[in-house]
Parts: C-alpha cells; structure tokens; sequence
C-alpha cells in the first residue's frame, strides 16, 4: 500500500471524527479499509510461512503444519 492510500484512509478517519462522512466517502473508506487489511493479512501470512516449530520430541515443522491439527 502505497503512502497515499495510507493518508486518504488517516484523512477520511480524522474526517469521519469531526464532520461526518457522504455516502460516497464513506464507500471509499470501506474500500480502503479493505485493501489495507488484505495487505496486512497477506503479509502475517507470509511471515508464518517463515516460523518453524519444534515439537516435543525434536522434530522441526513448519508452523502452519504444526497447528493445522
């Protein structure tokens, strides 16, 4: 996400806060919001894929495999 999505998105809250938001507005927010946490999610997912687990008995597994269960 780029650094102007970021300051619509603080834009539009600080606006929601103070005046209110259109309809329009707040259709754009709800866009945004969307894209925002679909990065952030996309992002924790990838760093899952880079955490290991040891179990108990020593063995070493992806952390996704180790609580699939």
């Amino acid at each position: 996400m780029d650094k102007k999505m970021l300051d619509r998105i603080n834009e539009l809250a600080k606006k929601k806060k103070t005046a209110g938001l259109t309809d329009e507005e707040q259709a754009e927010q709800k866009k945004l919001y969307k894209l925002y946490l679909g990065e952030i999610r996309a992002q924790f997912d990838a760093t899952l894929d880079n955490v290991s687990v040891e179990e108990k008995d020593g063995t070493v597994v992806p952390f996704k495999k180790a609580y699939r269960k």
